[in-house]
């Protein structure tokens, strides 16, 4: 991938696509976004491949490709994660870099970047309150996981399931929020966190993985009406 800053004079004819439909099997999420992936995704934590920090991230599908986030027939999604919103830009220092080869971008359709003179469209504008949005973001989601972490309420979770067809599948690398420790947290712990904001999303991301076997329960009828 090869970034070039956005600018009016290169980009003035530069158009975008509307937002693609989720693919990926799990993409990372920043605090504020934890109560609308709550909805329909379990939320965990998991590790950077590279630092080995733990990130959030909202789990769509058991496999690439195959979303388990609505029901069947659904035509609208019920969460589009900041990152997806966000797809083909990017943040380079104080400027705006995009990825020309991504397949959102156009010169023949969808909504303009730029006016005639020059300055950003309505979909640049939504575009950089995105990039606002992640980047305020992840400040304040490292600063809730390390609190988590300081209090030691974070805990791997062991996702196994079975299918009716005979599949077996085995989810690794996941972390959540134990509902016992947030229930062992004394009173001016407990104060603190809500104070700081903690609190609720500690809760969202611990209840969030009652989702799981509403996710099994689609993936299995899935495979019922692959095999017949």
């Amino acid at each position: 991938m090869q970034l070039v800053g956005l600018n009016p004079h290169d980009h003035g004819d530069l158009s975008i696509r509307s937002v693609p439909r989720e693919t990926r099997r799990f993409t990372e999420i920043v605090a504020s976004e934890f109560a609308g992936a709550a909805v329909c995704c379990p939320i965990f934590f998991a590790k950077n491949a590279d630092t080995g920090e733990l990130y959030a991230g909202a789990l769509f599908g058991f496999e690439e490709g195959s979303p388990l986030t609505g029901g069947p027939g659904d035509q609208t999604e019920p969460f589009v994660s900041l990152d997806r919103k966000r797809a083909g830009f990017y943040i380079a220092t104080d400027h705006i870099a995009i990825d020309e080869a991504c397949p959102r971008f156009s010169r023949t359709e969808g909504e303009p970047l730029f006016q005639s003179d020059g300055s950003p469209a309505p979909a640049l504008r939504a575009v950089q309150a995105v990039l606002t949005q992640l980047h305020s973001g992840k400040s304040e989601t490292d600063a809730f996981i390390k609190a988590m972490m300081d209090l030691r309420l974070i805990e791997p979770i062991d996702v196994s399931l079975s299918f009716d067809d005979g599949e077996r599948l085995s989810l690794q690398g996941l972390y959540t929020i134990g509902l016992d420790g947030l229930g062992e947290l004394d009173d001016a712990t407990v104060v603190s966190l809500f104070r700081a904001g903690h609190l609720q999303l500690a809760y969202t991301v611990a209840l969030s993985s009652r989702q799981l076997p509403v996710m099994a329960a689609r993936h299995n009828s899935r495979l019922s009406q692959e095999a017949q």
